[in-house]
């Protein structure tokens, strides 16, 4: 079973975001909010069922932490997690 997990970073299989990279905001059952903070915003989070979309092991600590401590999370916290993800996988 595959672990879905909040601040995770995940990339899209399938629909018009197909192959974007997003971060989940939240998970319930057979699906997950998720968010890039940029084309898809916080305020609107795409409900997207999981077997459509590719975890990947990144788990963007900072945002896992305002999530957990119920902060404010801004569109920018996004987009720097993601730009974060994208310069470890450059390498």
């Amino acid at each position: 079973m595959l672990d879905y997990s909040k601040g995770q970073v995940v990339m899209s299989k399938a629909g018009r975001d197909k192959g974007k990279i997003l971060i989940i905001l939240d998970t319930r059952d057979d699906y997950v909010y998720i968010a890039d903070g940029k084309d898809r915003k916080l305020e609107k989070p795409k409900a997207k069922k999981k077997k459509h979309i590719q975890i990947t092991n990144y788990i963007d600590s900072a945002v896992v932490q305002k999530i957990e401590n119920a902060e404010k999370i801004n569109n920018s916290d996004i987009r720097k997690a993601i730009e974060k993800y994208m310069t470890i996988m450059r390498g």
